[in-house]
């Protein structure tokens, strides 16, 4: 294993911080951001971060008025697969910035939409299969001149603000030859540095965050969030040592132990405090990472950084001695709330867990954590801020029916804060799942080292090793999974968009989007008494933000699961959004998406008040199915034991086979005669790797390779004969 010590740098031009012209964005205009209602200088609009616009001229007295402005395709130069867009634009002197999949970045006149800059970057497209959930960026950052964005394969990069030329780039990962990174999170800048975390737990990564020279892009400090193998040397910081004695020193040092920060960070300039949320362990289940149990600091945890020197102040664990991909990697707000009888500077999370939690962010101290779904991994939240565990999401012996799901009762889309309203709005999620541990686990390199396995939502009537698990189920053990539901409610999902009073720690109200994972997409909320959300289904959805009164429904044809933004010029208010269905659900097109009906590409839409209708984009055509090759090695027994691998190594990208669904990546089930004749170079020759299809000879021998193919040649026999004209 090669291990830098020092990141690979390279400077392509050095110079001062820009003070005026495209991007200036300085520590002082950040500090009184508030003073300019009309932009949007970071993701969540201000340090706060509270998404919420104080623009006051879309009300909901003239909501229906709001219409279709202006459109920019944000396309990817990388064939026909479009992937997710999760990333909140940038509104600065009336330029729009966004970041799309891979890393790429674009800069638009914020009136028209007509395009200023564009960057796509030459990013390593073999690492595509390392992306756990779609190859997606969730936000770039705009200071001083520069636009700072990282790309999947590791990078960071300044570019210039006014042209998007490449100013200086830094290779921002310790170890690219053992180990899975990506980045999808968005770097921030605190003060006089540009931090920037990574992902790749389920890989098997060790997380940490690094934070760089505005100007130059050299090396400034790096935060590991977990210990390392303390055969491979000493703590790199002292922080490393306190988190050191809550795990096993028998720990599975092997699986990188997780704890990255994919999500998005804080900087409060007021208390000079970086705020960083940590996302779950590698594996999942503590018996096989840490067999003596512990805290495991600092997994799923809330740290407060000295951006100067990398420091922590303090930490808040949300799920210690987390077993269910509980991340705390969700977006938080500050705020200035009344709470026992005086004003507390908090910062407030919704994360995976299920808990609302709000905390003092000047120094950790816990205040308050409630349910705001159902949850049975825990009962309650003591006065102390430690959850008190029921046992009946433990699965290490047994199945377990557990509530939240991996998916999260929040996920990486925002929620906002409006102050006026007092109230938080959460794209939030009902549903339980059944988890079970992976008897015969063991860390292997380049593939997804979960440690467990987890049914989401009902159980289906029948189960399939293609569609539901990568594994045969034999009827033991479906016994056991429809036994563990009962005595629980619905397994069901339900997404529904929430309005919770975090002082009071209750819901106000709530709407129903969808009974589909990942419809409600990130919300912005508004001083015109409104809260806009995107959803999956490709709808933008305006409310009333004290009632939950749905005043105004744009159809767009794209599904929006990032958040939108307002932004004012010469005097008009607009709402702007990045369109795009995709991310953890992108092999799987639900009937209710957008994206089964249309077209799926990038496109970056503005509305304002007296707008027109949206444009759709092109319908989606099925294609007739290939008939499938004859080939003398075929053999049905081949065939059925390529289902499982396929489910193993293949589905997560390309999805079932299953009526109804859509694959957002190309369909494997329906290949060309020209496919199938180059199948092998595909999979195991890389030939697509610059495309996203990296090689999986690592993983998969000729002969597993040949099973899959003779499984995708007889499910494409079936739908061959079935779409056949009678």
């Amino acid at each position: 294993m090669v291990r830098r010590l020092f990141p690979l740098l390279t400077v392509l031009a050095v110079g001062a911080c820009r003070q005026s012209g495209p991007g200036n964005v300085t520590l002082d205009r950040w500090k009184q951001s508030d003073a300019e209602p009309g932009q949007w200088l970071g993701l969540g609009r201000t340090y706060k971060a509270d998404r919420f616009s104080p623009l006051k001229s879309l009300t909901v007295d003239n909501a229906k008025q709001l219409g279709f402005a202006w459109e920019y395709q944000a396309r990817s130069h990388r064939g026909r697969v479009e992937h997710g867009q999760e990333a909140t634009p940038i509104v600065v002197d009336g330029v729009l910035y966004v970041s799309g999949p891979w890393g790429t970045a674009f800069a638009v006149d914020a009136r028209t939409g007509r395009e200023k800059w564009r960057w796509d970057p030459p990013v390593d497209g073999s690492y595509g299969r390392r992306a756990c959930c779609d190859v997606v960026s969730r936000g770039l950052s705009v200071w001083g001149g520069k636009v700072y964005v990282a790309t999947l394969d590791g990078w960071l990069f300044a570019l210039d603000a006014a042209t998007g030329t490449v100013i200086w780039k830094v290779d921002t990962f310790t170890d690219r030859d053992s180990r899975y990174y990506t980045i999808t999170g968005p770097p921030i800048v605190a003060k006089n540095v540009v931090v920037v975390g990574n992902s790749g737990a389920e890989f098997g990564v060790r997380g940490y965050v690094t934070a760089y020279d505005l100007v130059t892009g050299g090396q400034k400090w790096r935060f590991y969030t977990v210990p390392g193998d303390p055969a491979k040397g000493p703590d790199e910081h002292p922080e490393v040592s306190v988190a050191r004695k809550t795990w096993d020193p028998k720990s599975d040092w092997a699986s990188g132990l997780g704890g990255t920060v994919w999500g998005e960070m804080n900087y409060d300039p007021e208390l000079n405090l970086l705020y960083v949320g940590t996302g779950n362990s590698s594996p999942y289940p503590i018996w096989f990472r840490s067999p003596s149990g512990g805290d495991n600091l600092f997994l799923t945890s809330i740290l407060a950084l000295n951006p100067d020197d990398g420091r922590m102040k303090w930490y808040y664990q949300t799920t210690p001695g987390e077993i269910w991909d509980y991340t705390a990697t969700m977006n938080m707000i500050l705020a200035d709330l009344p709470i026992g009888g005086k004003t507390r500077k908090v910062i407030m999370q919704a994360p995976k867990n299920g808990f609302y939690y709000v905390l003092d962010r000047e120094t950790g101290q816990f205040i308050s954590a409630e349910p705001f779904v159902y949850v049975n991994w825990a009962s309650k939240v003591d006065s102390t801020g430690k959850p008190v565990i029921t046992g009946k999401a433990t699965y290490k012996d047994r199945p377990a029916a557990i509530f939240p799901t991996q998916s999260g009762a929040h996920n990486w889309q925002p929620m906002a804060f409006n102050p006026q309203t007092g109230l938080v709005y959460i794209p939030a999620r009902d549903e339980g799942m059944i988890m079970f541990g992976d008897k015969t686990y063991k860390w292997v390199p380049g593939d997804v080292n979960m440690g467990s396995a987890a049914v989401f939502g009902e159980l289906p009537k029948e189960f399939k090793a293609s569609q539901e698990l990568p594994m045969t189920v034999s009827p033991e053990l479906e016994a056991q999974l429809r036994a563990t539901t009962r005595g629980e409610p619905s397994m069901a999902t339900h997404e529904f968009l929430l309005a919770w009073d975090p002082v009071a720690q209750k819901e106000r109200w709530r709407v129903p989007i969808s009974d589909f994972e990942w419809i409600g997409g990130g919300v912005l909320t508004t001083a015109g008494n409104l809260v806009i959300q995107g959803t999956g289904s490709g709808k933008l959805v305006v409310y009333r933000a004290d009632t939950g009164e749905k005043l105004h429904e744009i159809e767009v044809g794209t599904g929006i699961i990032a958040a939108p933004i307002s932004y004012e010029l010469d005097g008009a208010q607009y709402v702007a959004v990045i369109a795009g269905f995709g991310g953890a659900v992108n092999p799987v097109l639900s009937p209710a998406t957008a994206a089964a009906h249309y077209e799926n590409y990038g496109r970056i839409l503005a509305f304002k008040i007296g707008g027109g209708p949206t444009p759709l984009p092109p319908k989606r055509v099925a294609l007739p199915v290939p008939e499938p090759p004859s080939v003398a090695w075929y053999a049905d027994s081949l065939a059925e034991r390529g289902a499982g691998l396929f489910a193993q190594r293949c589905a997560r990208c390309h999805g079932g086979k299953g009526e109804g669904q859509l694959s957002a990546y190309p369909d494997l089930h329906r290949l060309p005669a020209a496919t199938h004749a180059i199948f092998d170079s595909v999979v195991l020759g890389g030939k697509y790797a610059a495309n996203g299809m990296a090689s999986f000879a690592d993983v998969l021998t000729a002969a597993d390779v040949q099973a899959i193919h003779a499984y995708l040649i007889r499910e494409q026999r079936q739908l061959f004969k079935a779409d056949r004209p009678r």
